[in-house]
């Protein structure tokens, strides 16, 4: 009797689960290639992967944000790691593979001079304090 009670109250957790709504999620917007996006869409495309493809195989994840990668030389670029990937050349099993290699190849040259520069730049002003710390730790 006790296991019966016990496989019932398991049961009823997962449709709990099951029936749980997701969150609203804004889906990322196109990539284009510009340097100045990559980390947003990569973070945007992150967050809607986790929040509402969880369970999703991680290929299909992969295919997912592939999609979102849209327009001239980013175009190039994504028809050729698909081949790549297609002939063997080039394993991407994680999305966090291909985020890396997205940031690899549009991202920050030189991201520690950026920050430098950010930081020499930052001054408080008229902002609230709590904004001003959070793009000193953006910067730092």
């Amino acid at each position: 009797m006790a296991q019966q009670s016990e496989a019932i109250h398991t049961l009823q957790q997962q449709l709990v689960v099951q029936n749980t709504p997701k969150p609203e999620v804004t889906v990322p917007p196109k990539f284009d290639g510009a340097r100045e996006t990559v980390v947003g869409f990569v973070n945007t495309c992150r967050l809607y992967t986790e929040a509402r493809l969880g369970r999703v195989d991680e290929k299909e994840k992969i295919s997912w944000v592939l999609f979102y990668i849209q327009g001239g030389v980013v175009e190039i670029w994504k028809d050729n790691v698909l081949e790549e990937i297609s002939k063997g050349t080039l394993e991407v099993d994680m999305m966090e593979e291909l985020f890396e290699k997205i940031r690899e190849e549009f991202g920050e040259f030189d991201k520690e001079s950026r920050k430098a520069d950010e930081l020499r730049l930052l001054v408080q002003g008229p902002r609230i304090y709590d904004k001003y710390i959070q793009e000193f730790r953006r910067a730092a």
